[in-house]
């Protein structure tokens, strides 16, 4: 590292929010680092595409916001460029801490929250172009902790909603839409008190009181019929 100018070190922004990613790129700039922008396809492209336009560009620090829009979550570019020995430093607007973990397991070195992330980015671009390390031994581990118990969670969800049928999965996929019983039936050509058992089934079997429950059940893994 020693020899290395700022000048030399190319930072990398990887974010869909443009005043977020400018003012980031000029405060990088002004410090005298190699900074540029990522320029995100305006159609087609891929998360492949992305993850090789990162490569390519031979970064040695790469700062990634996690939502990426509709090339969708930036949290599948951590591991290939970890292993091109490039830094990640994470900025997300989420504050849970699984994920967070589930970064720092992956490979990055450093994960910030969106607000006030700009300092923060900054401080941790110098730290990790000095060398030093930016992530404390206590903090890693209590996120890996924190990653660990929330995929205990995510199983456990997933194995309440392996036990519905394939019906009680379209019903789901329904209410996660916002449907009401009244329109399931009717698409379904069956009778509100049918869809109303089928309902108190899916409840019963996710071992939630509610529709709303299930719903945020599905949604916090991601669930959808035939994913």
């Amino acid at each position: 590292m020693h020899g290395l100018t700022r000048a030399d070190h190319r930072v990398l922004i990887i974010d869909d929010h443009v005043l977020f990613a400018e003012s980031l790129e000029l405060a990088l700039s002004l410090e005298g680092y190699d900074v540029r922008r990522l320029e995100l396809p305006e159609e087609g492209g891929s998360m492949a595409t992305l993850r090789s336009l990162a490569l390519r560009a031979n970064p040695r620090t790469v700062i990634l916001d996690l939502d990426l829009g509709r090339f969708g979550d930036g949290v599948n570019l951590i591991s290939p460029l970890a292993h091109a020995h490039v830094n990640v430093v994470v900025v997300t607007a989420s504050q849970e801490l699984g994920r967070w973990g589930e970064c720092m397991r992956l490979g990055a070195r450093k994960v910030l929250t969106k607000s006030g992330a700009l300092q923060q980015a900054l401080s941790t671009v110098r730290r990790l172009h000095q060398g030093l390390p930016v992530t404390t031994r206590e903090e890693l581990e209590s996120l890996l902790d924190a990653w660990s118990h929330q995929s205990r969670v995510d199983d456990d969800i997933r194995r309440r909603l392996d036990r519905l049928t394939p019906r009680e999965r379209q019903v789901l996929e329904a209410l996660i839409e916002g449907r009401t019983v009244r329109a399931i039936s009717q698409d379904s050509v069956v009778s509100e008190a049918t869809v109303r058992t089928q309902v108190k089934s899916i409840l019963n079997k996710l071992e939630v009181s509610s529709q709303l429950a299930a719903v945020g059940m599905a949604n916090q893994i991601g669930w959808r019929l035939g994913v």
